[in-house]
């Protein structure tokens, strides 16, 4: 199911001293600066010259991953937007959350081993846990990605996981996830972890079922009932989870292949409306989990799912923080910081001119002032079409509050 199903990770259905201070005011203007540029040189540092889905079962690799320990960032950024295309055209965004969840969602806390202690690997390209009664349906999710993974041999399984779980999330109008990346895969089916580390949808106990399982992945009770809050996307199919209607009236048209019963009206729309239905429970054509239920029944889990139906943005929040820590869980990360894909302008694009980014004031600069150092920054070979490069900029800066030093201790 194009879903995130039943059998899901969520219940399965997841000193400067203060004398170098100065403003623009007290500066020396940079057009008397304009025959000494080259002294900006002295503060410049100068610029130094996994195999294909082979199987001919269901069309999945358990081949190795290619020998590249890391994933390329510009690869990665380039595969974000063959995904984004990939959304609009096979509506897929909740199969690919629940992918990159239940890749993550296998962690343990109690083992510190890598890769025993599961978590976000890429393991879950391999048949064997593609197997797990939790994981049904989820090489269709494979299937999808892996025509990107190939165009981008430099990305890892993990990384690709989490990275077109994010997106899907953040193009259904959910909130920016701050994600990182850099996780390395395992390299064979043998390192996959056993059955049995994701969550049940029906179990006896389901307060205490959710509590073993995502306090075994180191999560707590706010981060449960976030995460759960993901059902606003998808359906659940009985075929695959048992499970759900086969059909309602919100989802026998699709988009994408008909079928299945969802938890909320509009499956595809990432909002707070999961909260709202599963709250009032008016619409028996709307799927309600007894580990759904359970979000306003028990005491702890019902602070935060009354407080997520009042406020969105609370719960969006809250569940960008809660993402970004379960795709983390168990990976192993080259560099060991990991990285970021927004940290930076892309290669060759210098940052753009922002008066206000120079003041050193606690108050906004005023529109005379900011038009005075835009003409100053303009003399020097700056333009909002043409802007410096972000180092030379800073460093006349520098220039600039050394030079003012120096004449404050001369006038004193």
């Amino acid at each position: 199911m194009a879903s995130l199903s039943a059998t899901r990770l969520l219940p399965s259905v997841t000193t400067s001293a203060s004398a170098t201070r100065f403003s623009y005011r007290s500066a020396l203007s940079l057009s008397s600066l304009r025959s000494s540029l080259l002294l900006s040189r002295l503060f410049l540092p100068q610029k130094s010259a996994l195999g294909r889905f082979s199987s001919r079962r269901i069309g999945y690799s358990t081949v190795p991953s290619p020998k590249c320990s890391a994933s390329d960032p510009d690869q990665l950024k380039s595969a974000r937007e063959d995904i984004k295309e990939l959304l609009k055209t096979k509506y897929c965004h909740p199969i690919l959350v629940r992918l990159g969840w239940h890749d993550a969602g296998t962690y343990n806390k109690n083992i510190e081993e890598w890769p025993q202690r599961g978590g976000a690997n890429g393991s879950l390209r391999f048949e064997v846990e593609l197997k797990h009664g939790a994981n049904a349906g989820l090489v269709n999710a494979l299937k999808l990605l892996q025509p990107i993974k190939e165009k981008y041999s430099n990305v890892t399984y993990a990384d690709l996981f989490q990275l077109a779980s994010a997106t899907a999330i953040e193009e259904t109008g959910g909130p920016k996830i701050p994600m990182k990346y850099g996780r390395v895969d395992v390299s064979g089916p043998e390192q996959c972890p056993e059955e049995g580390r994701l969550p049940d949808a029906g179990p006896p106990s389901p307060a205490a079922h959710l509590r073993d399982v995502f306090y075994r992945m180191g999560l707590n009770d706010k981060e449960i009932v976030a995460l759960s809050g993901a059902h606003t996307l998808g359906r659940s199919r009985p075929d695959r989870s048992g499970w759900g209607k086969p059909e309602t009236k919100y989802t026998k048209d699709g988009p994408g292949a008909p079928g299945g019963q969802s938890w909320t009206v509009q499956w595809l729309k990432f909002d707070n409306s999961y909260f709202k239905d599963i709250k009032e429970r008016r619409d028996e054509d709307l799927l309600v989990l007894p580990t759904d239920a359970v979000l306003f029944e028990d005491p702890s889990f019902k602070v935060y799912a009354e407080k997520y139906a009042e406020d969105q943005d609370a719960f969006f929040k809250d569940y960008a923080e809660a993402h970004a820590k379960l795709s983390n869980l168990g990976a192993k990360f080259d560099p060991p910081e990991g990285f970021s894909l927004d940290d930076s302008p892309p290669k060759g694009q210098p940052e753009k001119f922002v008066a206000a980014k120079y003041s050193t004031g606690r108050r906004e600069l005023s529109e005379a002032m900011k038009q005075k150092i835009r003409a100053e920054y303009q003399a020097v070979g700056g333009s909002p079409d043409k802007p410096l490069q972000s180092n030379y900029f800073l460093n006349i800066m520098i220039v600039i509050a050394v030079l003012a030093y120096l004449t404050s201790l001369v006038m004193n």
